[in-house]
This record gives C-alpha cells, structure tokens and sequence, in this order.
C-alpha cells in the first residue's frame, strides 16, 4: 500500500495523464500498448487512470514505445520547460545497430530533452559498409535528411537515392529504407523524425 503523502508527492506530475495523452496522440489502443510493453491492457488503464503508481521499470518500458525520456514523466506540468538546449559537449553517439560490427551510421540526438516533442532530431554521421550487410528499417511517420558533407546512397523500397552535399530528401516512413555512405571522407547529415 502506497502511503498518502507518496500519492500527494506525485500528483503534481501527472503521470497517468501523460501516459494517457502518449498513447491518444499515436492513436494506440491499450491492448496495442500492451503487445509494445509486454503490459496488460488492465495494468495500463490502471495507471492511466491513476489507480496504481508505475514502477520505475514500468514507465521506461512506456517511454521507448513513445521516444521520450523518464523524465517526461517527473516534470512537474507547473514548471514544464519550451526550451530545450543540447550543448555539443551533452551529446552521446550511438550506433544504428548496437552489439555489431556492421554499422551503417552513428547518430546523436539534437533534442533529447525537450520533454514534449512533436520530432525527433539527430545528427548521422554515416559510415562504410558492404551493400549486402545494410539492413532496412520503418518506422511510423515521416523522416528528413539534410547532408551537410559527403554522398549518400538512400534506398526506400526498391528505389534509390543518391544525395550530395546540400541535397534534401522528405519521405514518408513507414516504407522500408536503409542508408549507405558513398565513397571517402566523412559523410553527415541533420535527420528529423515526425509521427
């Protein structure tokens, strides 16, 4: 049993409202959520309804469904910050493909604490690697790549791509893509991500 003053400390965030308003904007149901978290459509209309307080566990299984942070979730709606700012120095960079040598790029994420984005920013740097090992991704929503340096070859679906420095490309993604660095020297672009 969860004492009084844990339920009032927490009220001010309103966690099962979040989660709620998470889920309605991807237009996703709770058994649809559930197949995503590995949760019961019941557990989760428990905590949307604030009749059960998640675990820490609970709401990071929540937040990769969606791409937001844990701390989304504790930012109190009185004191919600507009006004992101990721220093060059704060960013991380990660592989496309953790635990392989095939690495078709590395990004970093431009926006990751902004607690409510309506987009996704990173910075790809793209890297060699043989046509045979791309592996192809989808992902509900759009997608916009701006290279800054180098070539890159795009595929989506069964159509090709090529970009060069200073060439844009908007698609929509949910048809499978894949990227592949063209030749030498280094190979970067801005890539944005909408739902």
């Amino acid at each position: 049993m969860v004492s009084d003053t844990v339920v009032q400390g927490l009220k001010p965030y309103s966690i099962g409202e979040k989660l709620r308003g998470l889920r309605l904007n991807k237009k996703m149901g709770l058994v649809e959520l559930g197949k995503h978290t590995g949760l019961s459509a019941a557990l989760l209309s428990k905590l949307e309804r604030g009749k059960l307080i998640p675990t820490v566990p609970t709401l990071y299984r929540i937040a990769l469904v969606f791409s937001v942070g844990l701390e989304y979730f504790f930012t109190d709606e009185r004191k919600r910050r507009v006004v992101a700012i990721v220093r060059k120095e704060d960013r991380r960079r990660f592989p496309d493909r953790p635990g392989t040598p095939d690495v078709a790029f590395f990004f970093e994420s431009l926006d990751y604490p902004a607690t409510e984005r309506k987009l996704s920013a990173y910075l790809a740097d793209f890297q060699p690697i043989a046509k045979e090992k791309l592996k192809s991704h989808s992902h509900s929503g759009v997608e916009f790549v701006h290279l800054f340096s180098g070539a890159l070859m795009l595929k989506i679906g069964m159509q090709e791509y090529e970009l060069g420095s200073g060439d844009s490309i908007y698609f929509d993604s949910s048809a499978q893509h894949s990227y592949r660095k063209i030749g030498a020297g280094t190979c970067n672009a801005i890539v944005v991500t909408a739902a």
